[in-house]
């Protein structure tokens, strides 16, 4: 592991060893990426090219079958997810429990700029009841055709908590 990200674990008091122990794999940052898609606030999102084709391939085809879905969140380099890591912890939020819902800098699948969380029109944002939606449904069965698969299910073996909103591209 890279002097940098153990110097950034430290600072916010997570021990490497039971990231370890939960089978998480440190995920590198990719050397290129795609403009995806810029919302209506005007937020960029990135994925490596394969994935960013993809995504436009798959959210089309969920068009074409009336189902509206967009970008949440995409890449996210390391920094920002200490920033994020530490803006939790300063709320007073407890460690272990951040790192139930948030991956570890350096440990997020959102390095790898192939995972995307999903919204929908009238799904809450980044909560479990987005499984009651539409899109959840429509993704649950096409989201394959397109490479993507969901990283968090219920009882994951890595500990997060289920996120029905999280995908990976295999890209």
């Amino acid at each position: 592991m890279q002097a940098e990200l153990a110097a950034r674990l430290a600072e916010l008091g997570i021990d490497l060893a039971i990231l370890q122990a939960r089978g998480l794999e440190i995920h590198a940052e990719p050397a290129e990426l795609a403009l995806v898609e810029i919302n209506a606030e005007g937020r960029e999102f990135y994925l490596v090219p394969a994935a960013a084709e993809a995504w436009q391939r798959m959210r089309s085809a969920a068009a074409e079958d009336s189902v509206d879905i967009y970008l949440l969140s995409a890449f996210r380099s390391v920094e920002r997810q200490h920033e994020i890591i530490a803006a939790k912890l300063a709320r007073g939020q407890d460690l272990g429990e951040v790192l139930r819902v948030s991956a570890a800098p350096g440990f997020s699948e959102h390095h790898t700029g192939c995972a995307v969380d999903i919204g929908a029109p009238g799904a809450p944002p980044l909560e479990e009841a987005f499984e009651t939606s539409a899109a959840f449904d429509w993704l649950s069965r096409r989201a394959s055709d397109f490479g993507f698969y969901l990283s968090y299910p219920r009882g994951n073996a890595s500990g997060y908590l289920y996120e029905p909103w999280h995908w990976r591209c295999r890209a």
